[in-house]
């Protein structure tokens, strides 16, 4: 079986539909031949393969902030890899609209399935122009993957036509690595004492970082922020943390190596994530600090984060934005220790269960036989 997956990015800049699409692609590699093409960030073309094989093209393009890059070489290269290689499905991944367009150069008889992300929350004027493509494309796809039965509250799933073609595949990973203890961990509880609690993410305005740094402002003088990530309001928040006196409780990460992320969250006492809107849809984070037996302190966004992190089962959620609302959180899981372990048991229990990524190949490969088959 030869699958086109246009993956959007596969670069060292860290994302979750990035690490999502690197897992299928890991997990299903037995079963499916994948060519994974990507704009390229750096504004280079390159090609080379993943560690299993898998052969991932980058094509030239200009970087427009990061999570937009305008390739017209994804085009040609798309059609050019299927004259050569005769693909029997395209994966596409949204929200895309580059390899959107890139796909319409490949013929209308392939069968395209989509993995439903997020919904488009910036470029508001781009979305008018774009949303009727995108609609169009949602109709005439096979079926649409989505990771939470939350994620059919966007917009995009208000037709009936559309949403019958959902079908629910939770993500998953990897997380036996987050479990097994990491030998770093202790290093890092030694490094940062007191109450800590870890945060991961790229440095942008939907994470609401600057709300949980308000946050940590109004706690006492042993609790201690880690946090993760680079991006471009990075300089904003360390200018915050200043401004608000906790300089020397924030410590700035910066992207941390792969192989170090089970250690930060077993050597945290709690996970946050702060987000402020429904440009977080999943939060693959929260599931790794799930399964490192974490609780997760999120917000109540009403979509697919919340179906992963529960509300007083394996965590606690808070209005988004409110700093009132998650200091008063963190407080209360600062001090009661009991519940917060409790939290984290329950926590692994539910990524362990749910969130693997054997079920998430077999499910997947599931649907594309089917698929090919005729089927839906």
């Amino acid at each position: 079986m030869r699958v086109l997956c246009f993956g959007r990015f596969c670069d060292d800049l860290p994302g979750g539909m990035q690490s999502h699409i690197l897992s299928l692609l890991e997990t299903l590699r037995q079963e499916v031949e994948f060519v994974n093409l990507v704009p390229s960030r750096t504004g280079r073309g390159r090609r080379y393969a993943l560690a299993d094989g898998t052969p991932v093209i980058c094509t030239p393009g200009w970087n427009a902030d990061g999570s937009l890059v305008l390739s017209p070489a994804l085009i040609l290269e798309a059609r050019r890899l299927h004259q050569e290689q005769a693909f029997d499905l395209v994966h596409l991944h949204l929200p895309d609209p580059m390899s959107h367009l890139a796909s319409l150069a490949l013929p209308a008889k392939i069968p395209r399935i989509i993995t439903w992300h997020a919904d488009i929350t910036r470029h508001r004027q781009l979305l008018k122009l774009y949303h009727p493509l995108q609609n169009r494309l949602l109709q005439q796809a096979r079926a649409i993957i989505v990771a939470t039965s939350g994620h059919l509250a966007s917009p995009a799933f208000a037709a009936p036509e559309i949403r019958d073609k959902a079908r629910v595949i939770p993500f998953g990973f990897d997380l036996e690595r987050f479990v097994v203890p990491h030998d770093k961990a202790a290093e890092i509880r030694a490094a940062y004492p007191g109450f800590r609690i870890f945060a991961l993410g790229r440095h942008v305005v939907y994470k609401g970082f600057d709300i949980l740094i308000k946050a940590l402002a109004q706690q006492g003088p042993d609790v201690r922020l880690l946090l993760g990530g680079v991006g471009p309001l990075r300089e904003t928040l360390e200018r915050l943390a200043n401004e608000l006196g906790v300089a020397d409780r924030v410590a700035f990460l910066g992207l941390i190596p792969d192989a170090d992320l089970p250690a930060y969250y077993q050597a945290s006492d709690l996970f946050c994530l702060p987000s402020v809107n429904q440009a977080e849809a999943f939060g693959i984070v929260q599931v790794e600090a799930m399964a490192a037996g974490r609780p997760v302190l999120g917000t109540r966004l009403g979509n697919g984060v919340n179906i992963v992190n529960q509300d007083g089962v394996t965590g606690v959620l808070v209005p988004p934005g409110d700093v009132a609302a998650l200091a008063g959180a963190l407080a209360e899981l600062r001090t009661k220790d009991a519940w917060r372990r409790e939290l984290g048991i329950k926590a692994r229990q539910r990524a362990l269960k749910n969130y693997q990524k054997d079920r998430m190949a077999s499910d997947t490969l599931a649907l594309y036989r089917s698929v090919l088959s005729g089927g839906s």
